[in-house]
C-alpha cells in the first residue's frame, strides 16, 4: 500500500520512469491526456495565428476609420476569450499528465463553463437580444459562480 501512495504523489513529468509501475488503464489514460494536449495546442497556435490576421486587418481597414467602433472590440474580445477558453482546457489536461489527478476535474469544468458564458456575453449585441436570454445567462453564471465557490470551499475544508 505505501508503494501505491508514493507513486500517486510522484509528478507526472517523470512519467518514464514510473511507467513500468503503471496500471494499464493510467497508461492509457496518460496518453489521452498527451494526444488531447497536443491537438488543444495546435488549435491555441491556429486560433492565435487568426486573431493576430485578425487584429493587423482590422487595425489596416476598419479601426483606422471607426476606432471606437463596438462590433470591433466584439470580434476581438471574442477571439481573445476563445483562446482563454482553449487555454484553460489545455491546462485542465496538463494537470493530469503532470500529476496524479483524475480526468475530470469538476473545479475546472465550470471554470470553462463560465468562461465560455462570458464570452457569449462579450459577443452578444445587446439592442437585438431579448431581455429573457439575458437574463438566463446572467442566472446561469451566477449558479455556476455559486457551484464553484462552493467546490473549492469543499477542496479547502478537505
Amino acid at each position: 500500500m505505501k508503494k501505491i501512495e508514493e507513486r500517486q504523489c510522484v509528478p507526472r513529468s517523470d512519467t518514464r520512469k514510473y511507467w513500468a509501475v503503471m496500471t494499464l488503464y493510467e497508461r492509457f489514460e496518460h496518453t489521452i491526456a498527451l494526444i488531447l494536449s497536443t491537438i488543444i495546442g495546435i488549435i491555441i497556435v491556429f486560433a492565435l495565428l487568426q486573431l493576430v490576421r485578425e487584429v493587423i486587418s482590422l487595425l489596416i481597414a476598419d479601426i483606422l476609420f471607426t476606432p471606437l467602433d463596438h462590433g470591433v472590440f466584439q470580434v476581438i474580445f471574442g477571439m481573445i476569450m476563445t483562446l482563454l477558453i482553449a487555454l484553460e482546457f489545455k491546462h485542465s489536461i496538463l494537470k493530469v499528465i503532470e500529476r496524479h489527478s483524475h480526468i475530470i476535474q469538476a473545479r475546472g469544468v465550470i471554470m470553462i463553463a463560465m468562461l465560455a458564458l462570458t464570452r457569449k456575453l462579450i459577443i452578444l449585441d445587446f439592442a437585438t437580444t431579448k431581455s429573457e436570454k439575458l437574463f438566463a445567462l446572467g442566472f446561469v453564471i451566477l449558479i455556476l459562480g455559486v457551484v464553484y465557490y462552493l467546490l473549492k470551499k469543499e477542496d479547502l475544508r478537505v
